[in-house]
């Protein structure tokens, strides 16, 4: 169970309302959270990411096109989008200079920011970054994760799988429950164990908002000269040994970013569900909880 975050609003500065949820002790160092897709929403991250809200005031919020932030206007949303999204949630929820925790997308984001913000192109500016199995940082990357996804999701394992289901009549005897299966069944490319993928809050993602992305990405390389090398912030960077990202691409990130890199062993993309003793223990030594 997702508990009642202990504030809640809209925000009135961008230009769509975007959704934003407070948990953890007010005015403690705050960590801002960005959820993946792009175009899902922040719930699916919880309850297992509450764990940061013991020590710090943890905010997240549904990215412009996702969640409780869905809108009908048209216009492309665009990585400039969200960055711009993103300077002005910092400000109007006076978050000063926050720490960014990033997973999966909301870590390539957390990454253009930075990059954005090292050449005075926004307003508001980040202490530290930590990046949670983000995506990859080159195209190149992105096609390897999408071969290597594709491959899993259509392996002979996974087809059992989706086979039993279809043979099983629960469909029709507890829908609810078929949707959970068929849901686990979607992100089992995902996990090193796709048991696991049962304990993942389920979420959906606005493909229009996903595409219109990564179409504005285009060829992106955050490794050539002038983009990650340019940030200058204490960085921590996990990744998961089975996650379909290849490890590479953020052995690469936290290199160019001079940022501590810790591997997960026994986890693919979700470490905060598969792992969540390791993931925990690595962020708390950085963060320096007690």
């Amino acid at each position: 169970m997702i508990p009642p975050p202990d504030s809640s609003g809209f925000t009135t500065s961008t230009d769509v309302p975007l959704y934003w949820v407070r948990y953890g002790p007010s005015g403690s160092s705050p960590l801002l959270v960005l959820h993946g897709g792009p175009g899902a929403h922040h719930d699916y991250l919880l309850p297992q990411m509450l764990e940061l809200a013991r020590n710090h005031e943890l905010v997240l919020y549904d990215q412009r096109g996702g969640g409780r932030s869905k809108t009908d206007d048209r216009a492309p949303i665009t990585w400039r989008t969200h960055v711009r999204d993103l300077d002005r949630v910092i400000g109007e929820l006076s978050l000063g200079t926050p720490t960014v925790v990033g997973y999966s997308w909301g870590g390539l984001l957390a990454m253009l920011f930075a990059i954005e913000a090292a050449a005075g192109r926004t307003e508001h500016r980040l202490s530290r970054l930590v990046l949670i199995d983000p995506a990859p940082v080159t195209r190149e990357f992105r096609r390897a994760f999408e071969t290597e996804f594709a491959a899993r999701q259509s392996s002979a394992a996974v087809a059992e799988l989706r086979s039993r289901l279809a043979a099983s009549g629960l469909r029709e005897r507890d829908p609810g429950a078929y949707r959970q299966r068929n849901f686990e069944l979607g992100v089992a490319g995902y996990f090193a164990d796709p048991a696991t993928a049962h304990d993942l809050t389920p979420f959906r993602v606005t493909g229009r908002v996903q595409q219109s992305v990564w179409d504005s990405l285009d060829d992106f390389d955050l490794l050539a000269p002038g983009q990650l090398d340019s940030v200058h912030l204490p960085a921590l960077v996990v990744h998961g040994r089975q996650d379909p990202i290849p490890i590479d691409s953020s052995i690469a990130a936290a290199d160019a970013l001079g940022a501590e890199f810790v591997p997960i062993d026994g986890s693919g993309h979700v470490p905060y569900v598969e792992q969540p003793r390791a993931l925990f223990s690595a962020i708390r030594s950085f963060l320096g909880d007690a």
